[in-house]
């Protein structure tokens, strides 16, 4: 008869979100609770803040596809998928007693209001500028106020960040102190000596030289990036998905043509890429 009380109950908690018109912050809470309990998910139970972490940079770059592409509609649902694993850690915390999805909120709640004086209290800004700064005066006054230190500026830097943007978070940790360069031309004249110092690896024929200086080009570049303003992350992003546009437009090509893709046909898939620039 229990069991049969647990199932019955079980049923009518689920019938109850069926019948929930619009679902709220509230209801994502209860939801995960439910999916975490004794008759949860077995998937969702096993899961650890470390077993997650993929899917939260694979759900973030989901995002970031959803705004390049400018579909709002799939904005909605990635930012929700993204919302998921926001509640998903709170509520892991929760159940390990570290800390509550409340915790969360009134921690960035309050950093906000922290962080924003120019708003929340009575100082004056002129412009970003200003507020920059005085953010990260006050990031460093909170480090300091925590016994935060460090070694060097750059343990700052996230580590798990991506290459290219974990460069550029490097690069302007060291410029606000003066190591930089003054003009993009001489970014430009250190990418032509990287490029050559490159050609000289490969001459030679060294793997593990032509590695390092391969990397040395490509921490240069970002540094051109930076200069013009431009995240690197975010250009080869784009470079990524405009190079798979080019090349869908080849494969359309062969497939209409009931021809194969192979090195057979590399003329006529150059042939086609050059197409491609024109069309899409």
């Amino acid at each position: 008869m229990s069991e049969i009380n647990s199932k019955t109950e079980k049923f009518a908690k689920t019938e109850k979100f069926a019948e929930t018109e619009k679902f709220g912050f509230s209801d994502l809470g209860k939801i995960m609770d439910q999916l975490l309990g004794e008759d949860g998910c077995p998937w969702d139970k096993e899961q650890t803040h470390e077993s997650l972490k993929r899917y939260l940079i694979e759900e973030s770059y989901e995002v970031l596809e959803a705004i390049d592409d400018n579909d709002l509609d799939g904005l909605k649902e990635e930012l929700g998928d993204v919302l998921l694993q926001i509640f998903f850690h709170g509520k892991l915390a929760e159940k390990s007693g570290t800390f509550t999805m409340e915790d969360i909120t009134d921690a960035i709640s309050k950093k906000l209001i922290r962080r924003h004086p120019h708003v929340f209290a009575t100082t004056e800004v002129e412009n970003a500028e200003e507020v920059t700064r005085n953010w990260d005066e006050i990031k460093n006054q909170e480090k300091l106020e925590k016994n935060i230190s460090y070694e060097s500026m750059l343990d700052k830097v996230p580590k798990n960040l991506p290459s290219l943007l974990e460069a550029l978070k490097i690069q302007e940790k060291v410029g606000k102190v003066g190591f930089d360069w003054d003009t993009i031309e001489e970014v430009a004249e250190k990418v032509r000596e990287e490029e050559e110092e490159l050609k000289e690896a490969i001459q030679i024929g060294d793997q593990k030289k032509i590695e390092e200086e391969f990397g040395d080009l490509l921490f240069t570049l970002v540094s051109i990036g930076r200069f013009l303003n431009l995240d690197p992350e975010e250009s080869l992003f784009k470079a990524n998905n405009k190079f798979r546009r080019r090349f869908r437009y080849i494969e359309k090509h062969f497939r209409d043509k009931s021809l194969e893709i192979a090195k057979k046909n590399r003329k006529s898939m150059e042939k086609l890429w050059k197409e491609s620039k024109k069309n899409v």
